[in-house]
């Protein structure tokens, strides 16, 4: 039998019963996202408050995101071409 493992999200992991000190876990993982694991597979995410706050989706205009566009096309233009091989 062959094992696929998942690539999570985070460099944080925690069993299922050290949660039972929720305030240890975010001490040790400074203040990062947790992956909860249970008999080694990811059961779901234990996340500060801290980690997602100021992260507020916006609206932004067609205008402005164009704008954003052509000011990074410069940086992305060589692997477009890149991968126009492929």
């Amino acid at each position: 039998m062959i094992t696929v493992m998942k690539r999570l999200p985070t460099n944080h992991t925690v069993g299922i019963a050290e949660l039972r000190e929720p305030a240890k876990v975010f001490d040790k993982a400074g203040g990062k996202p947790v992956a909860i694991l249970k008999n080694n597979e990811c059961i779901g995410y234990l996340v500060p408050a801290d980690a997602v706050d100021g992260n507020e989706r916006q609206r932004v205009s067609h205008a402005h995101l164009d704008a954003v566009l052509q000011a990074s096309a410069g940086k992305v233009q060589p692997v477009l071409d890149c991968l126009k091989d492929k």
